[in-house]
């Protein structure tokens, strides 16, 4: 069994940054693919970037280049930088270990015009 608890979200405005945090316990976090997702108000959850275990990443159209995703194996952590935060950011970010079916509980992202 895997734990997930994202941290790191706020009220920021356009144009700002935040970056947050996934801590994982109870698995290999260091075997393990990981993602971030997000999922705004009457909107479904989407993809937002992924990271292999030996870190390769990948990201959704949207956040190229303005987000970059990392993971300290030492810590059990992954990270999501955010960058030049846009209004249609805002959602609840989650992470996700790939193909396991464990989330965390998410962390809400609030980008301000």
């Amino acid at each position: 069994q895997v734990q997930l608890v994202e941290s790191g979200g706020g009220l920021v405005q356009a144009g700002g940054s935040l970056r947050l945090s996934c801590a994982a316990s109870g698995g290999t976090f260091s075997a393990y693919n990981m993602n971030w997702f997000r999922q705004a108000p009457g909107k479904e959850r989407g993809f937002v970037a992924g990271i292999t275990w030996n870190s390769h990443t990948y990201y959704a159209d949207s956040v190229k280049g303005r987000f970059t995703i990392s993971r300290d194996n030492a810590k059990n952590t992954v990270y999501l930088q955010m960058n030049s935060l846009k209004p249609e950011d805002t959602a609840v970010y989650y992470c996700n270990v790939a193909g396991r079916g464990y989330w965390g509980q998410g962390t809400q992202v609030t980008v301000s015009s």
